[in-house]
């Protein structure tokens, strides 16, 4: 066997391997290249993306700003948007006032429901505004505000450029300015402070419409007591403008007017009357007035205290609790109606201190025994209409005026037995041997006084007694203190009548 010939496979086996790793070895470079020009171009690629994500950066964060300011300015219309609501609902009520004022002033209907229909809606109105100007008042403030958090927020992230930030800045100060002034405006100078001045003449107007039509009708001793003064819808309407002008800083205003109608119309029923007799109340002018017109003036005194007492001024009551009643939880009215009253008592109270003050003629008990029991009678009832703080003053004048009754009463009756003791008539006794005047007078006197006046009088002893030894001390009997003072008077009435027989013993001496 030829050994060239078995080493030719082997050797070709060789050729092949190195062949084979030859091009191993090639494609290696190759790839070893290639991945040299992926790596160059990736790194490429990569500064590319650093390069474009350096560019979109601004961008994005642009957008982000873009978002939160939409965010903001959409925060910001809401309540600017409710707010430009607001004006346009006061500038429409506005119209509505304006046209409607002519009205109220030209308007002579004598069918006086058709104005008052009127009046309301007037006042419904003047309330609308009122309530919309508030509405702005608090509008205003948190849509500022949201336009100022706007503002801010365009400084921080310099959407807008520093000139128009600042123009911004500088009109939302100019728009916080203005608005307080607006408002300020709209509420003390504008239209609704016309429509208040407006209600307060119709205010003033209704309250004088209201008269005591039966004042003056009165015949004896009648009295007529409660009469209402005006009908449902007339007080429902002064209710109304009266709690109008009070939200609207014219309480003061209102009160004034209220007391002012009100004291008028009530004395102009009292008028009617004709108290001529209340202009004399000094007691020396009482003093020289003539007997019988005293007598007069002290019934008609009694009367009218009586019918103005229960009669008007507890109508009068009854309006100024319905009218002002609504106001500061029931605190004004009855301060309101004992200055509408406090004037009309003070005229009755001074006539009758005047009457108690002035001399003691004996005549005059049973007058002043009248007003104490016509007094004694209405206590209850003052008492009742001028209860609390508000009528103290009154009441206090009220138990003034008893006190000096009761000690004048019992002063007449004393000094009375000093006179008759005294022999005050300074007469000669009678010829005739006959009873002398002054005791017969005196008899009849005291009879008068324990048959018409007996109850009253004791009261009246036992009444200055507690007063003068005090509450605890105890009473006597009211028999006892009045036998006490006509024993007292029939005692003088015997001394002055053994002082008579005197007379009559030194004349048979002579």
């Amino acid at each position: 066997m030829n050994p060239r010939n078995d080493e030719d496979p082997a050797l070709a086996k060789l050729q092949l391997a190195r062949s084979n790793l030859k091009t191993l070895l090639q494609n290696s470079v190759n790839l070893q290249t290639n991945l040299s020009d992926m790596d160059r171009k990736l790194t490429q690629f990569d500064h590319s993306l650093l390069t474009t994500s350096q560019s979109v950066a601004p961008l994005h964060s642009l957008a982000i700003s873009t978002k939160a300011l939409d965010a903001r300015v959409n925060r910001a219309l809401s309540p600017a948007l409710a707010l430009l609501s607001s004006f346009k609902l006061a500038y429409s009520i506005q119209q509505k006032l304006i046209k409607t004022s002519p009205k109220l002033q030209s308007n002579k209907d004598p069918d006086h429901q058709k104005l008052d229909h009127l009046i309301v809606k007037y006042v419904d109105w003047v309330d609308r505004l009122n309530g919309a100007i508030d509405s702005i008042g608090r509008e205003c403030e948190p849509a500022i505000q949201k336009l100022q958090e706007v503002v801010e927020f365009l400084g921080r992230t310099k959407a807008a450029d520093h000139c128009q930030t600042l123009r911004l800045r500088e009109a939302l100060v100019t728009l916080r300015a203005l608005y307080r002034e607006e408002i300020d405006a709209m509420r003390y100078e504008g239209v609704l402070d016309e429509a208040l001045v407006s209600l307060q003449h119709e205010f003033e107007r209704v309250l004088m419409r209201l008269k005591h039509r039966n004042v003056g009708e009165v015949a004896g001793d009648q009295v007529l007591g409660l009469e209402s003064l005006g009908s449902g819808l007339e007080i429902e309407l002064l209710k109304r403008i009266a709690e109008t002008l009070g939200r609207n800083d014219c309480l003061d205003i209102c009160i004034d007017i209220y007391v002012k109608g009100r004291y008028k119309r009530a004395a102009k029923a009292l008028m009617r009357l004709n108290p001529q007799y209340l202009r004399t109340y000094a007691p020396e002018d009482i003093y020289e007035m003539e007997w019988e017109h005293l007598e007069t003036a002290i019934a008609l005194w009694i009367q009218h205290f009586e019918l103005a007492l229960k009669t008007v001024l507890v109508s009068e009551k009854n309006l100024c609790n319905q009218v002002l009643g609504g106001l500061m939880d029931g605190a004004i009215w009855p301060e309101c109606f004992t200055k509408i009253a406090d004037k009309i008592m003070a005229v009755f109270f001074r006539f009758g201190e005047g009457v108690a003050r002035s001399s003691k003629e004996p005549q005059k008990l049973f007058k002043l025994l009248d007003m104490f029991d016509s007094l004694e009678k209405v206590k209850p009832e003052l008492y009742k209409i001028f209860e609390g703080e508000a009528g103290a003053d009154i009441c206090s004048r009220f138990r003034e005026l008893e006190k000096l009754l009761v000690h004048s009463s019992s002063k007449v009756l004393w000094e009375f037995g000093l006179q008759i003791e005294s022999n005050h008539d300074g007469l000669p006794p009678p010829q005739d041997g006959s009873v002398p005047k002054l005791v017969r007078y005196a008899i009849n006197y005291l009879k008068y006084l324990i048959s018409n006046y007996s109850t009253s009088m004791a009261r009246i002893l036992r009444t200055e007694q507690v007063w003068k030894a005090g509450v605890l001390a105890e009473p006597e009997p009211d028999d006892y203190l009045l036998k006490d003072a006509i024993t007292n008077v029939m005692e003088a009435i015997e001394r002055n009548t053994n002082a008579k027989k005197s007379q009559y013993k030194d004349k048979a001496n002579g």
